[in-house]
Parts: C-alpha cells; sequence; structure tokens
C-alpha cells in the first residue's frame, strides 16, 4: 500500500529508462499450422497482499491455470472471458487453490476480484508456446522460435496492441525496440 492507506495503480508500471512492465508479447501470425506439446506444469496466478501476482501471464490452451490464494482473507477469482467460458468463484481460505482450463484462443482474458475492486490480472491464452510478458526493465524472452518472419503483437491493459514484424534465423538472437506512441 502507498502512503495513507491508498493502494498504488499497477496499471502503468514503468522501469529505467521509462521500459515498461507487464506488456503481454505474442507470435500472432507467421507459424506453421501444426499441434505445439501442452506443458503438464501448471501456471499459478497467486492472490497475494490483495494483488494478482502476476498481473499479466500467459498459458496455453489446455494447459492447467492453479488460482492460489496466499492471503488469511476472503478473495474472489472471476474470469472474464469473452470466447472462454467465464467463471466466478470464491477463495475464501488461505492456502486454497482452484483449477481451471481454458478451452481455446484468447488475448486476453480480464480478472478481477469482486471482494477488492483493485485486484486485476489478464492472461493471454494461446495455441502455441512463443509468448512472454516484459518484465521490470521492459525485457522479454521468446525462446525456441523457428526460423521465419512473424508478426508480433504486444498488448498493454493501459495502451492497448501494437504489432511489429520480425525476420528470426536459425540460431539467431534478435533485439527489439519498441514504443507505444503518445496518445
Amino acid at each position: 500500500m502507498a502512503e495513507g492507506g491508498q493502494r498504488a495503480d499497477e496499471s502503468v508500471v514503468m522501469g529505467e529508462g521509462n521500459s515498461l512492465q507487464n506488456v503481454f508479447v505474442y507470435v500472432k501470425d507467421g507459424l506453421a499450422p501444426r499441434l505445439y506439446p501442452v506443458p503438464t506444469s501448471p501456471v499459478v496466478l497467486d492472490q497475494q497482499q490483495c494483488r494478482y501476482v502476476p498481473r499479466v501471464l500467459g498459458i496455453q490452451v489446455g494447459q492447467q491455470l492453479t488460482i492460489r490464494n496466499s492471503d488469511a482473507l476472503l478473495h474472489n477469482v472471476r474470469s472474464e472471458g469473452v470466447v472462454n467460458e467465464p467463471f466466478d468463484v470464491g477463495t475464501p481460505i488461505q492456502g486454497m487453490e482452484v483449477q481451471r482450463t481454458f478451452a481455446t484462443r484468447e488475448v486476453m482474458v480480464p480478472f478481477k476480484c469482486n471482494v477488492h475492486a483493485w485486484m486485476h490480472a489478464y492472461v493471454g491464452v494461446l495455441e502455441h508456446p512463443f509468448f512472454a510478458v516484459s518484465d521490470e526493465g521492459g525485457r522479454f524472452s521468446i525462446g525456441q522460435l523457428p526460423p521465419g518472419t512473424y508478426t508480433l503483437e504486444f498488448w498493454h491493459e493501459r495502451f492497448g496492441t501494437a504489432t511489429q514484424q520480425v525476420t528470426v534465423a536459425a540460431r539467431e538472437t534478435r533485439d527489439l525496440t519498441f514504443s507505444y506512441k503518445a496518445s
């Protein structure tokens, strides 16, 4: 909590050099059509100190999402998917976990807590593993991307979406710089 008991707005988290945290970056176009194995390990969305941690995350279609309440108080998990079926479940007990999976692609599925209006999270659901979320320095890494030309989409809860094309050769690492335009 910020001074005076006010919660800081976490919708825009800036780092050094105006870097932007919590940008969901994913391959939107350019992948060859194929099935990608679904990871067996779950992705965890935790309720910690009346916040969703992480605020932005990615998951593959069919991969388990574990939603955990690490707080010693009542929370509520409300998924507001438009393509995927929404759900609304209470998590009243510290340590309680709820498991869900998503049936189809959706960028992004908003989450909120009906008990604490400031608690928000966003989940990018994709059919492939080529996505990342920018860290506190605005950095991200999408590993194991096959050689090719791709359209990357950058999604941010406040600044919206933008795209950039990138060509990647075998065993090549590319550094990208991206800026949202001031509105």
